[in-house]
C-alpha cells in the first residue's frame, strides 16, 4: 500500500469531517423545525396562547414527565403555582383555554391530539401524558340565560343525571386513548352563598356523582380538592359570592395539585415562589393586568 501525501490525508480528512458534522446539522434544522412547528399549532388553537402566561407554548423536555391539566378558570389561576412546584423535574402542559362544561370535554381534548400530536402534525409532539389531571363541575352545575349567569331565570347547563353521564363518556375515552397515562380527577370547588349563577351546594352533589363514578374505575386517584379549597376559599375568596380565589389562594390550591401529581410521579415538590414572584412573571409577558379567564 502507498504511502499517501499530505494534500491527500487532508482531504480524506476533510471529508469525514464533513461526513460526521452534516449529520448533526440535519439534526439541528430538524429539531428547530419541530419546535417552530409545534409552537405555531400550539399559538393556533386559542387567542390566549400568545398574550397569557398560562397559555404560553411549552417546550417538551426529553426525560422528563409530562403531565396535563384539564380544567376551568379555577385551574387556570393555579397552573402556574403547579409548574414552579414541580420546575426542572416535570412538563406541566394545561388545555389551551377555559375547559367548560363535562360535555366539551372530548371535543377539546381531541381538537389538542390532532393539534400537536404526531401523525396529525408532521412535526409534532411523540411523546404520551404521564398523568392527566382533570377536572369538570363548576361550568355543568351553573345556569346560564343569553349566555350569562342567571340562577333565577337561566336553564342549567349539565343536570345531575347528564353530568354523570358525561362523566362516563370521559373516562372511557381516556382510558381507550391514553391508557398509559396515570388519571388523577379532582373535585370540583366550593359555590360560595350569592354566587349569581350556581346554588351553594351544589358543588357537594355534583362530587358526590363524581366520586361514586371514579370509584368503579380502576387506577383513578380522587384529589378532593373541594375539601382542601373551602377554607382556603374563606380566606382568599376574590370576592363575596364570587368562586374565584385571590392570588395566595391559587397559590396554596398549586402547591397542594403538585403534591397530588407528585404523589403520583414519586416525585417530591420544590418549595413554590411567593405570588408576586409568579404575578411579576405574568406582567412581564402579558405587559399589563392579568385577569382571570371566566
Amino acid at each position: 500500500m502507498r504511502n499517501l501525501s499530505r494534500r491527500e490525508t487532508l482531504k480524506i480528512f476533510g471529508a469525514a469531517s464533513l461526513a460526521s458534522f452534516l449529520p448533526f446539522k440535519l439534526f439541528s434544522n430538524t429539531i428547530i423545525k419541530s419546535h417552530e412547528d409545534c409552537k405555531k399549532a400550539w399559538e393556533s388553537l386559542s387567542n390566549y396562547a400568545k398574550t397569557r402566561y398560562q397559555f404560553r407554548y411549552i417546550e417538551p423536555v426529553a426525560g422528563l414527565p409530562k403531565v396535563f391539566i384539564y380544567g376551568d378558570s379555577i385551574s387556570i389561576g393555579y397552573t402556574e403555582y403547579v409548574r414552579d412546584s414541580l420546575a426542572r423535574e416535570v412538563c406541566v402542559y394545561r388545555l389551551y383555554e377555559n375547559g367548560e362544561s363535562s360535555n366539551k370535554f372530548i371535543d377539546k381534548m381531541e381538537t389538542l391530539r390532532k393539534t400537536m400530536f404526531q401523525p396529525y402534525l408532521k412535526n409534532g409532539w411523540n411523546f404520551n401524558w404521564d398523568v392527566i389531571y382533570f377536572n369538570v363541575g363548576l361550568h355543568d352545575l351553573k345556569y346560564l340565560k343569553k349566555g350569562k349567569l342567571n340562577k333565577k331565570e337561566g336553564n342549567q347547563v349539565s343536570s345531575l343525571e347528564t353530568y354523570k353521564k358525561n362523566l362516563i363518556k370521559i373516562n372511557e375515552y381516556l382510558r381507550n386513548t391514553y391508557p398509559k397515562a396515570k388519571l388523577i380527577f379532582s373535585t370540583t370547588t366550593p359555590v360560595p352563598e350569592g354566587e349569581p349563577g350556581r346554588y351553594a351546594g351544589d358543588s357537594k352533589k355534583y362530587n358526590k356523582v363524581a366520586k361514586k363514578i371514579m370509584k368503579k374505575y380502576k387506577n383513578i386517584t380522587i384529589h378532593d380538592l373541594y375539601k382542601f379549597s373551602v377554607p382556603v376559599h374563606k380566606k382568599y375568596a376574590q370576592a363575596e359570592g364570587n368562586v374565584h380565589y385571590q392570588p395566595e389562594g391559587s397559590r396554596l390550591q398549586g402547591i397542594e395539585v403538585a403534591k397530588v401529581i407528585g404523589d403520583v410521579l414519586g416525585i417530591t415538590p420544590v418549595e413554590c415562589p411567593s405570588t408576586a414572584v409568579i404575578l411579576d412573571q405574568f406582567k412581564k409577558y402579558e405587559g399589563g393586568k392579568h385577569e382571570i379567564i371566566h
